[in-house]
C-alpha cells in the first residue's frame, strides 16, 4: 500500500547535512537564550530569598543555599508552557529521531510496547474505525491502530492518521511502515492505510466528528496548552469515541517519585549520554514533574467536556500513567 506523507521524505545527501548542521545551531541558541532567561529568574529568586533573610530577627541564626543547575545541559525548555518552549520541544524530537526508538526499547527494557498495545485495547479500536494517533512520533501506536482497524468493518476500510510536530519523526515512521508493509505481504494485507501529517495538536487539521478513536502517547506533557489540546481532541472524535492519554505518571507517593527520579537521572541520562542525546533526555524529569497528576488530568478531561475519565497507574512500579476519556 502506498504510504501518504505532508512532507517530502527523501533529499540529497549534501542537504541533509546542511539542513542537520543548521538545526544543531538554531537549537544551540535556543538553548543559550532559555538559559539565560532561567539564569535571570534564578538569580531574582536568589534576591529575594537574600532580602528575606536579612530581615529576618537577629536572634536567630540561619544558613540559606541556592543551588542552581546548569540548564544549558538540558534541551527542550521543560520548565514553561510557551509557544517558544514548544518550538524548542520540536527540534528537540526532530534531533533524537535517529536514536528515539533503540532507546525507547534500551530504556524502558521494551516494555513501552506493552504499555502502548494497553492503550489501544481501552479505546476499543476495531476493524473498519477511522482512528488519530496524536503526536505520534516514530510512529509505533498508529502502526498498532493500522493493524487493529484494517480490513473492512461494517462495510468500509479502516484508516488510520498519524500526526506530529516533528517533521524528522514522521520520516522515521514512514520508513517504518515502508519496512513493515515490504517484508510481508500478509501484514500488508491486513493493515489500514495510514497517512503521516505534520501538524500541530492544539489546532487539529480535521473537521469536527471526524474520528472513532484517538490516542496520544507521551506527547500531551509537551504541548504548550494542555487543556486546549483535549479540547481539539473531543472535537474530532465521534459521539461515544474514546480517547487514551498514555505517558509517564508524576507520582504523588513519594517514595515512587523518588525511585522514579533516580531511574531518570541514574539510567536514562546516562545511556542517552552514550548515544550523544543527554541534553534531550534530562529534559524529561522535570517535565514531568510539572505534569498534571492523575486526578488533575481527570478533571481537565472532565473540563474539555469528555463525559467520562478515568486514569490508571501502569505497572511495574506505577511509573507510567494512562488516562482514558470518553467524549
Amino acid at each position: 500500500m502506498t504510504t501518504t506523507t505532508t512532507t517530502t521524505t527523501t533529499h540529497a545527501s549534501a542537504s541533509m547535512t546542511t539542513r542537520a548542521n543548521h538545526r544543531h545551531r538554531v537549537v544551540r541558541h535556543r538553548r543559550i537564550v532559555a538559559h539565560g532567561r532561567r539564569a535571570q529568574r534564578a538569580a531574582a529568586i536568589s534576591d529575594k530569598s537574600a532580602e528575606e533573610s536579612s530581615s529576618s530577627s537577629s536572634s536567630s541564626t540561619s544558613s540559606f543555599t541556592t543551588t542552581t543547575r546548569d540548564d544549558d545541559d538540558i534541551a527542550g525548555n521543560p520548565y514553561e508552557q510557551t509557544t517558544e518552549a514548544a518550538n524548542e520541544r520540536r527540534e528537540l524530537f526532530n534531533e533524537i529521531a535517529p536514536v528515539y526508538d533503540a532507546l525507547n526499547d534500551a530504556l524502558s527494557l521494551g516494555l513501552h510496547r506493552a504499555w502502548k498495545r494497553a492503550a489501544v485495547k481501552w479505546i476499543g479500536a476495531s476493524s473498519g474505525m477511522e482512528a488519530l494517533d496524536v503526536c505520534c512520533g516514530s510512529g509505533d501506536v498508529a502502526l498498532k491502530l493500522s493493524s487493529v482497524v484494517g480490513g473492512r468493518g461494517d462495510g468500509k476500510p479502516g484508516r488510520v492518521v498519524g500526526l506530529d510536530f516533528a517533521a524528522n519523526q514522521l520520516e522515521r515512521a514512514a520508513e517504518k511502515e515502508r519496512t513493515l508493509r515490504s517484508a510481508d505481504a500478509s501484514v500488508d494485507s491486513k493493515m489500514a492505510p495510514i497517512d503521516w501529517v505534520e501538524g500541530d495538536a492544539l489546532s487539529l487539521p480535521f473537521e469536527d466528528d471526524s474520528f472513532d478513536c484517538a490516542t496520544i502517547a507521551y506527547g500531551l506533557r509537551n504541548v504548550s496548552d494542555i487543556p486546549r489540546a483535549l479540547r481539539e481532541l473531543r472535537r474530532v472524535l465521534r459521539p461515544g469515541a474514546k480517547l487514551a492519554v498514555l505517558d509517564f505518571n508524576n507520582p504523588s507517593d513519594s517514595t515512587t517519585a523518588a525511585v522514579q527520579g533516580f531511574v531518570l537521572d541514574n539510567v536514562v541520562v546516562p545511556i542517552a549520554d552514550f548515544n550523544g542525546v543527554a541534553a534531550e533526555y534530562r529534559y524529561l524529569r522535570p517535565s514531568i514533574e510539572r505534569f498534571p497528576r492523575g486526578p488533575e488530568q481527570v478533571d481537565l478531561a472532565r473540563d474539555a467536556g469528555f463525559r467520562e475519565a478515568t486514569h490508571y497507574e501502569l505497572s511495574p512500579g506505577n511509573l507510567m500513567g494512562c488516562l482514558v476519556c470518553t467524549k
